[in-house]
């Protein structure tokens, strides 16, 4: 029989929001504004893609955005445990054990998000998540017992 650690005994690792609440201060709207941010670049890069597929990418340009931010995610996440955004708004994804995501991390943390993305309530609950939560969770890091924090210097 094994025994399913507690919500609490999985995020053991991290800064409790009690007693080190500058830890977690202002991450939900920095998480908002780095968001943003990220969103305008990949938009970028999908711009600049579009003339290498002949003008064909625009009739797909949804599509791209999601696998062009797909793979930023990813590769941003991986290579430093935060997005371009959230690297400009000082905050970072830390996992349970206040260890930085590595790139399975990334990959399953991204893949939570993209399904949070097409299933809008899911989005929803997630932003809900993270402005009522102690560790300002969205549902993916709920699920995958990660959270952001503001970074240390």
């Amino acid at each position: 029989m094994t025994v399913t650690p507690t919500f609490a005994a999985r995020l053991r690792g991290l800064p409790d929001p009690e007693t080190s609440p500058d830890c977690y201060e202002g991450v939900a709207l920095k998480r908002g504004i780095a968001w943003l941010v990220d969103v305008t670049v990949i938009a970028v890069i999908c711009a600049l893609l579009v003339p290498l597929t002949a003008f064909v990418g625009l009739f797909f340009f949804p599509m791209m955005m999601m696998v062009v931010g797909f793979f930023y995610r990813v590769a941003t996440i991986a290579s430093g445990s935060a997005t371009w955004g959230m690297r400009l708004m000082a905050i970072e994804l830390r996992d349970g054990e206040d260890r930085p995501l590595d790139t399975g991390q990334a990959l399953a943390h991204t893949g939570a998000y993209a399904v949070s993305m097409m299933i809008f309530p899911l989005q929803l609950v997630s932003m809900a998540m993270m402005l009522l939560t102690p560790h300002g969770q969205g549902l993916g890091d709920s699920i995958l017992a990660t959270t952001a924090l503001r970074r240390r210097r």
